[in-house]
């Protein structure tokens, strides 16, 4: 202490004075982090989890089981909606999700495992817990389904973002506070010898005083000789606006949201840019997750025989394209004879028709070859 030391010793009041409260540290803005990370990662979440899962063979929709566990209830305790945005959550949080199908058909996702990974041997999976139950078996990947998302764990990645932004935000709020603040002096007469009795009631009084000035909008305190309270900042200087703080928020999100594919004027609701934007995202961010996901069933859920005799899983997830919207493209595409009308309900997310009228080529426009064009008179 030095030097500070002996001036309290020559002083006592300083001595007790220094030992009152007045300083309290501010907390670390962690919320930032999970905020921007919930924010994106449920979007995209919730737009996965509208995807319909049909299982296929030829051409025809097939209502077995896996259809009832891909679009209804994957277990006991989840609707599909809520499985599908858990995956992805998963998956995009955690750089990776394992899924297993347990020995009552139930599809259930790890909370936690470990992998063992071999070079010409098919990687192995152990210690999977569920919640709070630990299977003791272990699972071949060909009997999983398992993704991963990127080459680093996106928290990890961000860290080191997350931590500027939770400085830059905290300094904000405390110059905020600060020229906000309303400071005062408080001068006691202190003649008297004050000990750690005293010196307790002397800070529970002063702890009162201020309470009774900022929870009461009508607020009278006793005068008291040899105490003295003057106000030395009133609390109207401006300080950092809110909207400051929102820039801090908003500018966070955006940062997360194009590393994930997700345009800002989505992801704050912003319609002026609808159209553009959501075309962005279901080709750039949300298509390439659901490519991912339907890979991933086709290499589990049918064997190579049956892929190539024509049997698949096909996942239709959110398209920009819009029927109503497109319905003089379609006609042309009809019109011209480019595509058949069950090729153009494929197009846009539409089963096939049995009827077979829709698998022929109709021409309803004076469409001819250029060679076919007759001249005029020769004469």
């Amino acid at each position: 202490m030095g030097w500070l030391s002996d001036v309290l010793k020559r002083n006592s009041e300083l001595e007790w004075m220094f030992d009152l409260d007045f300083i309290h540290e501010t907390s670390q803005r962690a919320y930032l982090k999970k905020m921007a990370l919930e924010t994106c990662i449920n979007f995209i979440g919730r737009t996965i989890s509208q995807s319909d899962f049909r299982f296929m063979v030829n051409g025809k929709r097939q209502l077995n089981d896996w259809h009832y566990l891909l679009n209804v209830r994957p277990n006991t305790d989840q609707s599909a909606a809520d499985f599908w945005q858990k995956f992805v959550y998963e998956l995009i949080y955690e750089n990776e999700v394992l899924v297993i199908l347990t020995d009552t058909n139930d599809l259930l996702i790890a909370d936690s495992f470990t992998r063992d990974e071999y070079a010409v041997y098919p990687d192995v999976f152990r210690d999977v817990t569920v919640k709070d139950y630990t299977f003791q078996r272990t699972f071949k990947m060909d009997e999983v389904i398992y993704l991963t998302y990127n080459n680093e764990k996106l928290t990890s990645f961000m860290d080191g973002m997350f931590d500027d932004y939770a400085n830059l935000f905290s300094r904000l709020i405390e110059v905020s506070l600060r020229k906000n603040q309303i400071r005062g002096i408080v001068s006691v007469d202190s003649t008297q010898s004050l000990d750690d009795k005293k010196q307790s009631k002397l800070q529970n009084f002063i702890d009162k005083l201020f309470a009774s000035f900022r929870n009461n909008s009508i607020a009278l305190v006793p005068k008291l000789k040899g105490f003295e309270y003057e106000e030395v900042a009133s609390g109207e200087n401006n300080g950092q606006s809110v909207d400051e703080l929102t820039k801090v928020k908003k500018s966070l999100i955006d940062d997360v949201a194009n590393i994930l594919g997700i345009p800002n004027a989505l992801i704050h609701g912003d319609l002026s840019d609808y159209e553009t934007s959501i075309k962005a995202y279901v080709r750039f961010g949300n298509s390439p997750i659901v490519k991912k996901i339907q890979d991933e069933l086709n290499a589990k859920i049918i064997t190579k025989q049956d892929y190539l005799s024509g049997t698949r899983v096909d996942v239709f997830g959110l398209t920009e394209r819009d029927l109503i919207e497109n319905a003089e493209a379609v006609d042309k595409l009809v019109a011209s004879g480019a595509f058949t009308r069950n090729e153009v309900r494929e197009l846009f997310g539409a089963e096939r028709s049995d009827n077979p009228e829709l698998d022929k080529f109709v021409i309803t426009k004076n469409y001819q070859s250029a060679g076919s064009v007759e001249g005029g008179d020769n004469g």
